[in-house]
């Protein structure tokens, strides 16, 4: 069955459960169209491609048009692909929230996390700095030696530095469900979720319990 969703984060608040507050991440989860099923006599696996968000048709090229045309979908922005052993959906259906999840299920969130451009050593890979004292006050965040001279000679790759931060995908998982409101298509999951306001994220079945 198909345990999957493409949703856009909405932004956190919190919602009171037996008492207690709850930090929430909202999600516009849906609803999507099934815009290709992929199955292991055709392309060697089974999944399921999903669209989400119409648009414009000028914002996407003729190839895109073209492959949502063959079910007769209106213009999607976004394509995701989920595995499923056994989806359940043909090509061009709608799929909503409620169909999918319902308040208890276990998912993960897959999303892109926010950008934080080029960032020092102590704020990346909280590098504790030098001293402020005995000559190195000008020295206090720098990350110190990365190597030694002869041997090897060079910067070992993977070595941590300074450097570009965030703005990778991201998993946050293991997240619990604990609204679902099918008529906004929203879901509410217990705790953060990667990415900025905005963003496109994927919800899919926890793979840990």
């Amino acid at each position: 069955m198909l345990k999957g969703l493409i949703g856009k984060k909405i932004g956190m608040t919190q919602i009171f459960v037996e008492g207690r507050a709850l930090p929430v991440t909202l999600i516009e989860a849906g609803p999507c169209y099934v815009t290709q099923v992929r199955l292991p006599g055709k392309d060697g696996y089974s999944a399921v491609q999903l669209g989400f968000e119409e648009v414009r048709p000028k914002i996407l090229t003729g190839g895109q048009l073209g492959h949502l045309k063959r079910n007769s979908l209106p213009p999607l922005r976004f394509l995701r692909e989920f595995r499923a052993k056994d989806p359940e959906v043909a090509e061009g259906n709608q799929v909503k929230v409620e169909q999918v999840f319902s308040i208890g299920d276990s998912v993960d969130i897959v999303g892109t996390s926010k950008g934080r451009g080029f960032q020092g050593g102590v704020r990346r890979y909280h590098f504790k700095g030098h001293h402020t004292t005995h000559g190195t006050s000008d020295r206090v965040r720098a990350p110190g030696a990365r190597s030694s001279t002869t041997t090897p000679g060079r910067v070992y790759k993977g070595a941590r530095g300074p450097g570009h931060m965030g703005n990778h995908r991201t998993t946050t998982q293991n997240l619990k469900i604990v609204l679902v409101d099918k008529e906004r298509n929203l879901i509410a999951v217990h705790g953060a979720v990667p990415g900025a306001k905005g963003s496109i994220v994927e919800i899919k079945e926890t793979r840990k319990q």
